[in-house]
């Protein structure tokens, strides 16, 4: 009688137990719309898929979720991968990554498109990133010779525009590294707060007001969000759009100097791959990304008359 009572007693939490999962499962959380950004995620399962990892090939379960630029939609996101019980977060780009790390410090949290640990704030007080974060950041050193581009390309520039969302650790530090490096040039920069992309336009117009002869589009969250609205603003006025980020110039930048996002998300594959395969975190940590291009939007060079060196790759 006895053991037929805690036998009863047993059957619900079994049947309340996760299952053992046969394959991995994956939540990936895009904070906002961006073909750019897109490039990222497609590099990222591109590299599991060539390591034998896919939904196609049933070696992998997805669950994938963008936030559309909504901080609370964002972290009802990570809630409900914790909730899961997914194996791994991916995350694109740094604000689904702190996101990320503020909920769990258990579940594995693969990051890409974000900047390091330090400049997102996620060190802890002895200078450590959290012990379950991995995947692939970048500097903001390379800014330096992206904005060099401009004094090489338009020698006649003076004045330089930008924005940048103050609530955004990696925006903040790419403006100090704008200010310092347009010191370093002899550019002035005009820079303008915004709180979000709905600000962008009206700001942005500001900007143009002031007589920039180029605008500067740093690594944020907020001008991949509304970078469309920068190109039309800024092409309608005669002022090019210069950039770090090598993805924004298929969308209309004129050049870049920078990471390419489409490798960058294979980069952090690759690292989630063999986190798969070894089943642990051992001789994984945050990595530096490790390609970076030179490139140009031809159409757009024509429209205000720049030639380009062999060395910068064309692309439409």
């Amino acid at each position: 009688m006895r053991a037929l009572f805690l036998l009863l007693w047993l059957i619900p939490l079994i049947a309340c137990a996760p299952a053992k999962r046969k394959v991995p499962l994956v939540g990936f959380v895009d904070a906002l719309v961006d073909e750019t950004l897109a490039e990222a995620r497609k590099g990222f399962f591109q590299a599991l898929a060539d390591s034998g990892y896919s939904e196609e090939q049933k070696t992998l379960r997805v669950l994938y979720r963008n936030a559309q630029n909504d901080l609370p939609t964002l972290t009802q996101i990570v809630d409900y991968y914790i909730a899961q019980q997914v194996d791994l977060i991916a995350t694109c780009p740094s604000v689904a990554t702190i996101a990320a790390c503020q909920k769990t410090r258990t579940i594995p949290v693969c990051m890409m498109v974000s900047p390091s640990p330090a400049d997102a704030g996620l060190l802890d007080a002895h200078g450590n990133p959290p012990s379950n974060l991995f995947g692939v950041y970048e500097e903001t050193w390379y800014i330096d010779t992206s904005l060099a581009l401009i004094r090489q390309l338009l020698p006649q520039a003076r004045r330089v525009g930008a924005i940048f969302n103050q609530a955004e650790p990696q925006s903040r530090n790419a403006l100090r590294a704008l200010e310092q490096m347009c010191a370093h040039l002899g550019l002035e920069l005009v820079a303008l707060p915004v709180n979000n992309s709905s600000e962008s336009k009206l700001v942005l117009e500001t900007l143009l007001a002031k007589g920039i002869d180029v605008f500067f589009a740093p690594p944020d969250n907020t001008v991949f969000a509304s970078f469309p609205a920068i190109i039309n603003s800024c092409q309608n006025a005669r002022v090019p759009v210069f950039t770090s980020e090598a993805g924004l110039v298929k969308a209309g930048a004129v050049a870049a100097y920078g990471a390419d996002l489409y490798a960058w998300g294979y980069q952090a594959g690759q690292q989630a791959a063999r986190f798969f395969r070894q089943g642990s975190l051992q001789g994984l940590g945050p990595q530096l990304v490790n390609k970076r291009v030179r490139v140009y939007n031809p159409s757009v060079a024509r429209q205000y008359g720049i030639e380009f060196p062999k060395e910068f790759i064309p692309l439409q």
